[in-house]
């Protein structure tokens, strides 16, 4: 099993949309890339925290690639948004790829070099070594299926 780290908007929906990919084994919505240690959600939300909301996702690389995941990531927001996707304003909504090695660090940047290529704009997303993950509170653990939602919108 190997391990990757994602934010891109909010949490929630980022992991409904993986947590339906064939191969993911695990996912743990949380907080990352912050300079306070164990923070609440509350306190992620005031944007002072430096927290980004993220998803943890265990994964078999027998099963899917990391290239794979990263194509799963650029689908499931607007990467050319800077701190915000679609109402969620505020650096703890940023885009960013926390990559855990080097391998996963040369192959995000490439990730993004051709996806900034094929849409012609500059991609916002953020490629940055993995800090400590927090888990986020019990009740943000795959919230929209606990709600019977398929996403964030429905």
């Amino acid at each position: 099993m190997r391990k990757v780290t994602f934010a891109a908007g909010c949490f929630w929906g980022v992991e409904a949309v993986f947590e339906r990919t064939k191969g993911v084994e695990k996912t743990t919505v949380g907080y990352t890339g912050g300079k306070i240690k164990n923070p609440t959600y509350e306190q992620v939300c005031t944007g002072k925290t430096g927290h980004a909301e993220a998803l943890q996702v265990i994964y078999n690389p027998k099963i899917i690639t990391y290239e794979q995941l990263l194509e799963t990531f650029w689908m499931t927001h607007d990467p050319t948004q800077k701190n915000r996707q679609g109402p969620d304003i505020g650096t703890q909504y940023r885009s960013a790829i926390f990559y855990h090695d080097k391998e996963q660090k040369q192959k995000a940047e490439r990730s993004k070099k051709q996806k900034e290529k094929e849409l012609g704009i500059k991609i916002q997303t953020e490629i940055t070594p993995a800090k400590k993950f927090y888990p986020a509170e019990e009740y943000h653990q795959k919230y929209l299926k606990k709600q019977d939602l398929k996403n964030c919108r429905t």
